[in-house]
């Protein structure tokens, strides 16, 4: 069944079963009777990234408070996708746009990574795992991709996993095109790393290069911004080798 795009979406974390009502978070609370100005018997969906969405409706309420009873369910828990989105951190409001996007692009694991020319030392994992949530409810995703921390590149690819193929962003690669690349990658199981403002070191390039496990592709012949290159590389990815087909 494919989403509503109609109704209000709520991600929570309680349990979800017919008839078991909860008591929304206080900021959902007042966000549901203050700024949408729902009232008993009001009509919404939730989900939680474990049981499937529900048609649920706003029971009990207080001054502070909203009870949510699920209903009926409406769309069965999908698994998460099976792509491992590895990329630099940039600069706030940036970064939130690209793990939105990343999201909406069907990235399951979302995975901070340090390289000798990121900008951002440290990231906060909540604040992205927040715009993750946020980009789940406005776009009707039901698996909510996991966010880990930040790790350095020579730790990825140390502990990469095997039998995944590590598709990374060379603007050093020969050709504009990426498809006939792509074509020939043969691994079900993808990773893709988007590098930071001003690209991959040359040693980076050069460790990422001689790895068997890693193909290098180019984004065609413009230059583009790190967050427009992760929104064209998962793209291009997810329609050529990815689950578009």
């Amino acid at each position: 069944m494919r989403a509503n795009y109609r109704m209000q979406r709520l991600f929570v974390t309680a349990d979800l079963a017919q008839g078991k009502p909860f008591d929304a978070e206080q900021s959902q609370a007042h966000y549901l009777l203050n700024v949408l100005r729902m009232t008993p018997g009001s009509e919404l969906l939730v989900f939680n990234g474990r049981d499937g969405e529900w048609l649920a409706a706003i029971g009990e309420t207080g001054k502070k408070k909203a009870q949510i009873v699920p209903t009926a369910q409406t769309r069965a828990q999908p698994k998460l996708p099976d792509l491992l989105y590895c990329f630099a951190p940039l600069k706030q409001g940036r970064l939130d746009y690209m793990v939105q996007k990343a999201v909406e692009m069907g990235a399951g694991i979302l995975q901070p990574v340090i390289t000798q020319h990121t900008q951002m030392s440290t990231v906060g994992v909540e604040r992205l795992q927040a715009n993750a949530l946020e980009a789940a409810e406005q776009c009707g995703i039901l698996a909510v991709p996991v966010v880990k921390e930040a790790i350095k590149l020579e730790r990825l690819l140390w502990e990469w996993e095997p039998g995944r193929r590590l598709i990374f962003c060379d603007e050093g690669v020969a050709t504009n095109n990426p498809l006939e690349i792509l074509h020939g990658v043969e691994e079900p199981r993808l990773g893709l790393l988007v590098g930071p403002e001003g690209g991959f070191s040359e040693d980076e390039r050069h460790q990422l290069r001689g790895l068997p496990y890693v193909t290098p592709i180019p984004l065609g012949p413009r230059i583009l911004r790190a967050d427009t290159a992760a929104v064209a590389a998962l793209a291009v990815v997810q329609a050529t080798i990815g689950d578009w087909r």
